[in-house]
């Protein structure tokens, strides 16, 4: 009955003519097939305002953070993707499938399987690569991008994860200066390292604070289900972590691409990000027509640290852009 329901669900999609604009979408859980299995996109709202498409990061997280902008699916759909290999996408270990290239296929397929005509583009963290690389080869449709705590190049990102350890006590530092040196990064030592690191950086509020998340919240099916990131991923492409980048994306560099982009752009930070706002600021001028907000009292998981300055920056972003297209 499921497959049946999906693929009702995906006809009624195909029958809108291209004039009436975006299909009107339905809340609910599907998956597009694509080389090496299935992506699993999550409809949350409904109705046939301009949707906004949620990419994770990682490489290898899952899209469980994006359920933190509920609140926005009461004006129009959100729609989260699993990358491939992760969340409820179809589960893998196979490097050839993990280049950028591969990925930005996945965001197209999710795409064409949705009909969508335009959407607004979101990417946080490794997802704000994905969302520029997809931008740069596929512009068509695109409303709008929304960078948060933004990831562009690994070179910038070492260099602000560096000053951000200089600041740490010292035992932490020469604890992760060994790891580096002598590549144990399965040390107590190191972990400890991590640990603080995420404390000061990634999300600064105590687990028991953060906001409730269940995929509920997209269909009533998912009340039980197990969602896991993917850590072969995260490890063969990025390393053991935040600020030791040993993988495939050692020498990612696409900063320049941001001088391309000719739709409106907001950036967001957390006041404490290890994307650092004083970086984020740099990569705001160099689009034409960009703005830039810093979350206040947030790191790098701003959803869980300061929710309401994270949906009021993402509902004033896209409701201006709807407003302004409605007066031409």
């Amino acid at each position: 009955m499921n497959r049946f329901i999906s693929l009702l669900f995906f006809i009624l999609i195909a029958c809108q003519s291209p004039e009436k604009g975006n299909p009107s979408l339905q809340s609910g859980g599907y998956y597009a097939d694509i080389q090496g299995g299935k992506v699993w996109f999550g409809v949350m709202g409904e109705g046939d305002a301009t949707p906004l498409l949620c990419l994770h990061g990682g490489p290898g997280g899952t899209s469980k953070s994006f359920l933190s902008l509920a609140e926005l699916s009461r004006e129009r759909p959100v729609i989260l993707m699993d990358q491939l290999g992760s969340g409820l996408s179809s589960y893998h270990e196979d490097s050839t499938l993990l280049t950028v290239e591969n990925f930005v296929e996945q965001v197209k397929a999710v795409k064409e399987t949705l009909n969508l005509k335009e959407f607004y583009l979101m990417g946080h963290s490794w997802g704000t690569a994905l969302a520029l690389e997809y931008y740069s080869k596929y512009p068509d449709g695109v409303k709008g991008i929304v960078f948060n705590s933004p990831y562009f190049s690994t070179a910038t990102w070492i260099k602000d994860t560096d000053i951000l350890v200089s600041t740490l006590p010292d035992s932490i530092q020469e604890a992760i200066y060994f790891a580096e040196t002598n590549y144990e990064f399965e040390s107590q030592s190191y972990k400890d390292a991590m640990d603080v690191f995420f404390k000061n950086f990634l999300v600064r509020k105590d687990e028991a604070e953060w906001p409730t998340l269940s995929y509920q919240l997209i269909d009533p099916k998912y009340d039980s289900v197990e969602v896991k990131s993917n850590s072969y991923i995260y490890n063969y492409m990025w390393g053991p972590s935040e600020f030791s980048p040993t993988g495939t994306l050692l020498n990612y560099e696409n900063i320049d691409a941001l001088k391309g982009i000719k739709v409106p752009v907001l950036f967001t930070t957390g006041e404490y990000d290890e994307a650092r706002p004083e970086t984020v600021e740099l990569f705001t001028k160099m689009v034409p027509d960009a703005s830039f907000i810093e979350i206040p009292n947030a790191g790098h998981g701003s959803t869980r640290d300061n929710q309401p300055a994270y949906l009021k920056a993402h509902r004033d972003f896209t409701n201006r852009i709807d407003a302004e297209d409605s007066k031409d």
